[in-house]
């Protein structure tokens, strides 16, 4: 965040462009490409946003796990995407699903299409993720 930018209520003005802005393999998941777009910067880490979508023929390793943080909603955009919930069974977003993923619900990523692409909104913007067991049925 350039400090010479006035904040609003400790946020700063932020823009990204798609066309400026790069993947990068670094994040959670090595079957996913991740690019910022700019939040966690301009809300000193309160908020965090990213594009995510897969990298062609890798696949997802499910495994159950949890985050430990307040808020984390995913919207796709491209593609679609199996993920299974604790107490909610397995559910196929698809382009146009919103998922709310309250605090620790324990999940896993099932499967994906290699065209997936979507959108993650969490708070904070870094967290922990710890591997769990599979929860009884």
């Amino acid at each position: 965040m350039d400090s010479g930018n006035p904040l609003w209520k400790g946020q700063a003005f932020s823009i990204a462009h798609a066309d400026r802005g790069a993947f990068e393999g670094q994040g959670l998941r090595a079957f996913f490409e991740y690019r910022d777009l700019g939040i966690a910067g301009a809300t000193s880490g309160r908020y965090g946003a990213h594009v995510i979508r897969a990298v062609p023929g890798r696949h997802s390793e499910p495994a159950w796990h949890t985050h430990d943080l307040d808020f984390q909603m995913v919207y796709v955009t491209r593609g679609w995407v199996v993920f299974e919930y604790e107490g909610q069974g397995e559910h196929i977003l698809r382009e146009g699903s919103c998922v709310l993923q309250p605090p620790g619900i324990r999940h896993r990523e099932v499967r994906h299409s290699d065209d997936l692409e979507l959108i993650e909104i969490t708070s904070p913007a870094a967290f922990e993720t710890a591997p769990v067991e599979a929860p009884k049925v």
